[in-house]
């Protein structure tokens, strides 16, 4: 039975959740210094409050904080852009480099512009010879 949860702890997709979501962690704090420290004062600055979070609205006594969710959305889109950015885009070119121009297997039809296969003597389209 430990073998097994040993086995289980140690298999690579495990330990490589645990990393993501440590380095996650950490790495949502500093996208929200950078979102409450710098970029939300500069576009509240144009607005004229120092915070998005002072942004609210009342409603039969109750006090709707749509400012905060602002902040929220700025927080998430910067945090997408730089894993795509930082991380989706190098990772798709370093494995382009490694595995290099993919092999064509298929022709244009001189005729009708249908991709064909190299080893076809017709088109399937319209019958004209490739």
């Amino acid at each position: 039975m430990l073998k097994g949860f040993r086995d289980f702890v140690l298999r690579g997709n495990v330990m490589d959740l645990a990393v993501a979501v440590i380095i996650g962690a950490a790495f949502s704090d500093i996208t929200k210094s950078l979102v409450g420290d710098v970029i939300s004062p500069l576009i509240a600055a144009i607005v004229g409050k120092p915070d998005f979070s002072n942004f609210v609205f009342h409603v039969n006594g109750g006090v709707v904080k749509y400012g905060s969710f602002i902040n929220a959305c700025i927080s998430f889109l910067i945090l997408a852009a730089v894993i795509y950015f930082f991380l989706v885009m190098p990772t798709e070119r370093l494995l382009q480099r490694i595995k290099g121009p993919e092999a064509t297997t298929t022709k244009a039809c001189p005729q009708c512009l249908t991709d064909i296969p190299l080893a076809a003597t017709r088109c399937k389209a319209c019958g004209e010879p490739a």
